[in-house]
């Protein structure tokens, strides 16, 4: 049914290629690569089951998200204190830790668009941004708060917030695939995403904030694979089984906490519209998506977790993407929840 399903999307161009991984109770079941690309050099590339991906949001939640808690761990970040603590410059003294986590500090979902080519200072541009909203009141997913998180851990840990995730994460979590910076090799086994500037766009970030922040950013610039993300799931999933950051703080950041958001996470709270991961998946299900056609969608109930990967963008930004998730994750769930 899913094997089926991904080859018509295939044959149709409604993506061009995809990883699917599905691991139920700590047990890969399906794990099938299809499709693939154009590379940068012109060449048509098949996608593989080791091809990297542009992670693009998803870096909020496996970079961002778990070098916040573990500093929380650490005690060297607070979850309530003001941002402004860390980042004295930012004006807005009610906006906290907790609120960029959960998206509700009421920053704007973004920045004005501008190309990936025009050079701007990103973080001066958010500084000198205005509030949509009461900070606390309302849920706004944005991309600035997980940016200005970024700014925060690299100013507690004087490091690049690459720095973090990549020497005290990745290496213990088994996710030796998982980086921002890739070297020309990795660039090559990276599935190319949007044609820009006379050619394809092949292991470099696409997001054009992240870029101009030379490619390290809170809310993208990840490159990953698909067992590095099922790797990752699986901590999420069982928190016991690692010892990096305290479980305690990974089963409350999964947990609802505003309006179907967790720390990081959206979470299916049987409210409105359902996510990516589809209405038949069970409430406290919580995951994540990437604007490139990434996603990470963890099932507790029937501890199952499903990594899509795709390089959606490679056609356009015009796709049916949204519908896409929700029938994959359907599939998946007739498939494999008992």
């Amino acid at each position: 049914m899913i094997t089926s399903y991904m080859h018509h999307l295939v044959e149709n161009r409604e993506v061009p290629g995809a990883v699917v991984l599905v691991n139920v109770k700590g047990e890969r079941k399906y794990f099938e690569a299809f499709g693939g690309y154009q590379a940068r050099d012109g060449t048509s590339r098949k996608t593989t089951t080791s091809t990297w991906f542009d992670a693009a949001s998803l870096t909020k939640v496996m970079a961002t998200l778990p070098a916040a808690l573990y500093l929380i761990n650490r005690e060297k970040l607070a979850l309530h204190a003001p941002v402004q603590h860390y980042i004295p410059e930012f004006t807005f003294k009610s906006i906290t830790i907790y609120h960029l986590l959960t998206h509700t500090a009421g920053l704007s979902a973004d920045l004005s668009h501008k190309s990936r080519w025009h050079k701007r200072n990103i973080f001066h541009e958010l500084l000198a941004s205005t509030l949509v909203t009461k900070p606390g009141e309302t849920v706004k997913y944005t991309d600035l708060g997980m940016i200005l998180l970024g700014k925060v851990i690299e100013r507690v840990t004087a490091k690049p917030l690459n720095d973090l995730v990549e020497t005290e994460l990745y290496p213990r979590w088994n996710m030796p695939n998982t980086t921002y910076l890739l070297t020309e090799k990795q660039k090559m086994e990276t599935a190319s995403t949007e044609w820009d500037n006379g050619q394809y766009l092949q292991g470099e970030v696409h997001d054009e904030k992240a870029f101009q922040m030379g490619g390290v950013s809170g809310n993208a610039g990840l490159f990953t694979t698909a067992e590095d993300m099922e790797a990752y799931g699986l901590k999420w999933l069982y928190p016991d089984s690692q010892a990096v950051i305290d479980p305690y703080l990974l089963k409350g950041a999964c947990q609802e906490h505003k309006q179907g958001r967790g720390l990081g996470w959206e979470v299916w709270n049987r409210i409105g519209d359902p996510p990516s991961c589809g209405e038949h998946w069970p409430p406290g299900s919580f995951g994540h998506t990437g604007f490139t056609g990434t996603s990470l969608w963890i099932n507790p109930k029937d501890e199952i977790i499903t990594v899509l990967l795709t390089n959606v963008v490679h056609y356009g930004r015009n796709h049916n993407l949204k519908t896409i998730r929700k029938e994959l994750h359907s599939h998946v769930h007739q498939c494999f929840a008992k």
